[in-house]
Formats: structure tokens, C-alpha cells, sequence
């Protein structure tokens, strides 16, 4: 399967540099059928066949450029390749990745809450100390 087409050529065109965008929007997706890994691009640069987008589903979750002739060059199990996702539309990330994103707020406001605690507790020893 072609990941980029000639139309989405054109989207990533029309759409431009996203690097300043603290949300930027996905313009398409690809996935391992064989795997978990997913690519998510919001930029493409036709002329040296380079993505850039948000990449889950490997060792880390990351934004990073991913070459799309590789990807294509891939072969899994079964005669299986990388495959475009054809019913996914534009979304932006935030979008896409809301229940990600409160996961890691709900984590961020745990881990929060753990560091209070333990002022707390260093506060009290502090104060028994000083008694």
C-alpha cells in the first residue's frame, strides 16, 4: 500500500510547518497490523520521503521524523505491511490523544499529591525537632 498519496502530497502542503503548534493536526495514520506500533504524521516532506508526527506503541511514545520508504520496505507475518488507516480523518492531537493526555494529568496530580504528603510529613518532623 502507498502511505502517502498524492493527495495527501498536497494536505501536508496545504497545511505547512506545524512545529510551533502545541497542537498540532494529525493529518494521517499508520499502523503495524502485526504489532502495536502506530505513526501519526502532521508534517511530510515529499522530497526526501520524511515524515514527522507522533509515534506510539514501540519502546516509547514520542514525537520524532520517520521515513515513510522504510516503512514501506516493511514486511510482518502473513505477507502483512504497514498500512495507511483509511477511515481516519484529520484530527488535532489533543483530540486524538484526550484520554492519554488526562491519564497523565490524573498521574502528574498523584504524583503531586505524594510530594505534598511527604513535605508534610518532613514539616512535622521539623516541628517535633523543635519543640
Amino acid at each position: 500500500m502507498k502511505l502517502i498519496t498524492a493527495t495527501l502530497e498536497e494536505r501536508f502542503k496545504e497545511i505547512g510547518d506545524q512545529s510551533e503548534s502545541k497542537n498540532p493536526l494529525i493529518v494521517v495514520k499508520l499502523f503495524d497490523p502485526a504489532g502495536s506500533a502506530t505513526w501519526y504524521a502532521t508534517e511530510y516532506d515529499a522530497e526526501r520521503k520524511v515524515a514527522f508526527g507522533f509515534v506510539t506503541g514501540l519502546h516509547m511514545d514520542e514525537w520524532g521524523f520517520f521515513s515513510i520508504k522504510e516503512l514501506e520496505a516493511i514486511e510482518r507475518p502473513f505477507g502483512l505491511t504497514i498500512e495507511r488507516d483509511i477511515y481516519f480523518e484529520e484530527q488535532r492531537y489533543f483530540d486524538v490523544f484526550k484520554d492519554q493526555n488526562r491519564i497523565a494529568e490524573l498521574a502528574q496530580m498523584e504524583k503531586d499529591k505524594i510530594q505534598i504528603k511527604e513535605m508534610d510529613k518532613e514539616s512535622e518532623q521539623t516541628d517535633v525537632l523543635d519543640l
